[in-house]
């Protein structure tokens, strides 16, 4: 074929445009992300509302830019956080072992030394300990100020953050992430907070971040004079009634529970507080059979039977929060569900129980393991767990007095309800 210099100069200028529009792998990647995410998890992502098509648009400039491996596992975690599960997470293969996030220069975020919480209107803090402590920080004060920035546009701001890299079933759990791990700073910063003090004094605390911990431990004022380890403990409170804290659902959960109930001995009431459970995996059946009396079954969800030496027939009441994920969702949410307790809780559970997949990308330096559907899909009404989470029967917050005073709001109401129990609510009927 004969071409003339012009034809041929075309030409090249046609191929230079062809090779400046070609995709990199990490944008191939990227398309066959969305597609394929958008096909595996459509029935999550209608159930959960939000516009899948919005965030390939708004995240496609970031996947055309990726230039390394690592800029690819930003925007593959960044599109994951925007699917609202707690569970999705950008997995490395042999190829991408040694990437890792990018630090940008920062030291290690640690905490403070304090958690907050919700009460009312008002962010207020919930327990403080070690630097947050030594600054002189008390539970119970208002938070106002975060570096001079009013405590409402900082929170939000800090939730924002979050939400772009860490993917969360729901609100609540990304409100109660905030409130913990969302509080970690590089260690050694100081930060300068306004808290409005028990007796409406504003007060300045300037703390200094290090090594203190940015995991919830579930109770706000745990009980005094407990057994067990950090998993399951147990005791009686000063009231008489029993109660067990469960912090992880290990697969000895069962029996776990004999060791507690056979410890705590005859009790007219019982609290089963599930806060800040990091899930696990249990035998369901066999646990909710320690809480059937011996001979008896339970059948007003699920079909239960008594199990283990020493079930416990009485009176119970949950607790749970936006810190019990997985299966503590499971585990709590049953003991409403198949009408055995009366459950309450600061607000709804994480939200994130769900059956799981991985996808593959075509480049095979990552996989993507995300949820397609929900687990118990007879809870909440045929709407099962994830995106919804536990709902408790009724919902209290944290009173400021009350945790100043070292009293820990929900166990205080718990044992009111023990004392006079809410029936109506509960179709199991104790001893029976």
């Amino acid at each position: 074929m004969v071409t003339t210099p012009l034809a041929r100069c075309a030409l090249a200028l046609l191929a230079c445009a062809s090779l400046a529009r070609a995709q990199s792998v990490y944008e191939k990647d990227f398309e066959f992300a969305v597609a394929a995410l958008g096909k595996s998890c459509d029935a999550l992502i209608a159930q959960k509302k939000f516009d899948w098509d919005a965030v390939a648009k708004e995240l496609t400039p970031a996947a055309k830019a990726a230039a390394s491996e690592q800029d690819h596992l930003v925007v593959l975690t960044r599109l994951l956080a925007r699917l609202h599960d707690g569970h999705a997470e950008v997995r490395a293969t042999k190829k991408t072992e040694s990437i890792t996030w990018p630090s940008n220069g920062n030291a290690e975020k640690v905490g403070c030394g304090m958690f907050w919480c919700r009460a009312g209107k008002k962010l207020v803090v919930k327990s403080v300990w070690d630097n947050a402590a030594s600054s002189g920080v008390e539970a119970g004060w208002e938070v106002l100020a975060v570096n001079g920035t009013p405590i409402a546009k900082w929170f939000d701001a800090r939730i924002a953050t979050l939400r772009d890299t860490v993917s969360y079933s729901t609100d609540q759990q990304a409100y109660f992430a905030a409130c913990h791990w969302g509080l970690a700073e590089p260690a050694g910063s100081n930060v300068e907070y306004e808290f409005k003090d028990e007796k409406g004094a504003k007060k300045k605390r300037t703390i200094t971040f290090a090594k203190a911990s940015v995991v919830p431990s579930g109770p706000a004022v745990l009980p005094r004079d407990l057994k067990g380890d950090d998993d399951v403990k147990f005791g009686r409170l000063a009231s008489g009634n029993g109660y067990i804290h469960i912090r992880r659902c290990k697969d000895n959960l069962p029996m776990r529970m004999d060791e507690a109930l056979a410890a705590i001995g005859a009790v007219k009431g019982l609290v089963l507080d599930f806060r800040a459970n990091g899930g696990g995996g249990f035998d369901h059946e066999a646990f909710m059979g320690r809480f059937v009396p011996k001979g008896a079954t339970l059948d007003f969800g699920a079909h239960y039977e008594s199990a283990g030496p020493n079930p416990y027939g009485g009176p119970l009441v949950v607790i749970v929060d936006a810190g019990a994920r997985s299966a503590g969702e499971t585990g709590s949410g049953i003991f409403k569900e198949d009408g055995r307790a009366y459950v309450i809780g600061e607000s709804a559970t994480a939200g994130m129980s769900s059956h799981k997949t991985e996808v593959e990308l075509p480049s095979g330096l990552f996989k993507l393991y995300v949820s397609v559907r929900s687990n118990m899909g007879r809870f909440n009404g045929g709407r099962g767990l994830e995106g919804l989470g536990v709902i408790p029967h009724a919902i209290v917050e944290y009173d400021p007095a009350e945790l100043h005073a070292g009293i820990d709001t929900l166990i205080a109401r718990a044992e009111a309800l023990l004392a006079k129990f809410p029936q109506k609510e509960v179709p199991y009927r104790a001893g029976k």
